[in-house]
């Protein structure tokens, strides 16, 4: 288990709840994707899509963490105006920054759909 990668992990989705990106360890070159958006690229590009999220975040909560060589997959909620919302994310952290984010979770309590 890299603790390194988790810490970068969890520093990320910290960052959301506390409402302050520049916590978030993204890689210059991050690219993002989830089924609000397309594929994002570069840091300023995933920080402008996710600061249109933060006023919603109410808090969160890390359920679990699976670690593989430069990849943890992290189970966690999303405690928002719209309700709870389960995430799943696949990051790709290399020395200490996230270099990818995809995630997993159902848009509809957000979509309205």
């Amino acid at each position: 288990m890299n603790n390194q990668n988790i810490e970068a992990v969890e520093a990320y989705i910290y960052s959301l709840k506390e409402k302050d990106l520049s916590k978030a360890p993204l890689a210059d070159d991050v690219s993002f994707e989830d089924p609000l958006t397309p594929k994002l690229n570069g840091s300023n590009a995933v920080k402008e899509f996710l600061e249109k999220f933060l006023p919603a975040i109410k808090g969160v909560r890390i359920e679990s963490h699976l670690t593989e060589n430069d990849y943890v997959a992290t189970l966690w909620e999303a405690d928002t105006v719209f309700g709870i919302i389960p995430i799943f994310e696949r990051f790709h952290v290399v020395d200490g920054k996230i270099k990818e984010i995809r995630a997993y979770l159902d848009p509809r309590p957000i979509t309205g759909g």
